[in-house]
């Protein structure tokens, strides 16, 4: 666990409640999954925090959990988890929409490259793969994400990697002391680099 992580109920149930999750590039999920605690422990009203949109969301994007596009380059990352309610419950079909920067620190502005939207399986259980997004000035490496119950209210946040986190040659250390957006609740659980690629974690708590 990331010396940063608090111990709140997305922590808990990122580490009481791991599964191993299959979809396919369609956005189909299967899931083979320990059961869920009947009672999970975890603090009411510990909900995802929301963050700033930015300039660069874009409507409509593809349905796919897989943003490693042909021509797409860079450090692998497989990010794993759960969307909840606030009562501990997994969410099917609750709608993700990612988008991020590429291995440059460049966003497309005119494609959809390194954009898509998925739904949680019936465990509520989500997979993106993708790669590690560089930094940019002014701001340190990042995805963002619109999360979404059916007919819910839209969460809209990002995602941030520990101090340790090696690509590019980055100083994730520093640039993260540096963003004013940065939030340590919406840090990921990072695995080692194994070859060229990282594993991480992050479970999703809303409002539904």
């Amino acid at each position: 666990m990331p010396e940063h992580d608090h111990p709140t109920r997305r922590t808990f149930l990122a580490t009481s409640a791991a599964a191993a999750i299959a979809l396919t590039a369609a956005g189909t999920t299967t899931a083979r999954s320990a059961p869920l605690p009947l009672t999970p422990t975890c603090v009411d009203d510990d909900d995802t925090p929301s963050n700033i949109e930015g300039p660069y969301f874009k409507r409509n994007s593809p349905q796919r959990t897989n943003l490693r596009t042909p021509g797409v380059t860079g450090v692998v990352l497989s990010i794993t988890g759960f969307v909840y309610t606030m009562k501990c419950a997994p969410i099917p079909n609750a709608l993700l929409d990612f988008w991020q920067a590429d291995d440059r620190g460049a966003y497309d502005n005119t494609t959809f490259k390194m954009r898509g939207h998925q739904f949680t399986n019936a465990s509520g259980a989500y997979v993106l793969e993708t790669i590690v997004p560089k930094d940019y000035p002014g701001r340190t490496p990042h995805i963002h994400v619109k999360v979404q119950a059916r007919g819910g209210p839209i969460l809209t946040t990002q995602l941030f990697f520990p101090d340790d986190l090696k690509a590019y040659g980055m100083n994730v250390a520093a640039l993260n002391r540096r963003d004013a957006y940065l939030d340590r609740e919406c840090e990921v659980e990072l695995g080692p680099l194994v070859g060229n690629r990282y594993t991480a974690k992050f479970d999703f708590v809303i409002d539904s």
